[in-house]
């Protein structure tokens, strides 16, 4: 079997080389051989498997997720379902991430429309609401209130 360098296996994977020792030390792929100069060797099939865990990554799956897939992948007893159960479940980690999104999404909307993007710091409404954390929902209604209000004329 072919061995490579961390830079061709980096190219390859599309990744760091950085990442490669990091997934190292988190115990993601295995610590290669060295040559006598001290380079590290790495198997052909280290690309395949960073590959897996840069996919997996990119599907939402944390480093612990990614290394119980990798362990499931070789156990025994594993069947598809065990698979199909961690996948289903991100998705509820999913719908839940997106709810909380859009509920943020919500409270943060009317406050940058609030804004006139304009004046002192000292009058921003996207700064006062997060400093009048207390009550968010008040303090969002009160400075939009206050912002739509029309100007009263200054008497000299």
């Amino acid at each position: 079997m072919k061995s490579l360098s961390i830079g061709k296996v980096a190219q390859l994977a599309e990744i760091g080389i950085e990442t490669i020792r990091f997934y190292e030390r988190e115990g993601l792929i295995a610590e290669p051989p060295r040559r006598e100069s001290g380079y590290r060797q790495y198997p052909e099939d280290t690309v395949a498997r960073l590959r897996f865990i840069r996919r997996a990554k990119e599907l939402g799956f944390s480093l612990k997720e990614i290394k119980e897939l990798l362990s499931l992948r070789i156990g025994l007893q594993t069947d598809c379902a065990d698979i199909q159960e961690r996948a289903e479940a991100k998705i509820h980690d999913i719908e839940e991430k997106i709810q909380t999104l859009q509920r943020m999404k919500k409270v943060l909307a009317p406050l940058a429309a609030a804004c006139p993007g304009q004046g002192p710091v000292s009058e921003c409404p996207i700064l006062d609401a997060l400093e009048d954390g207390s009550q968010p929902k008040k303090t969002l209604e009160k400075i939009v209130r206050a912002k739509t209000r029309p100007q009263r004329k200054q008497r000299r």
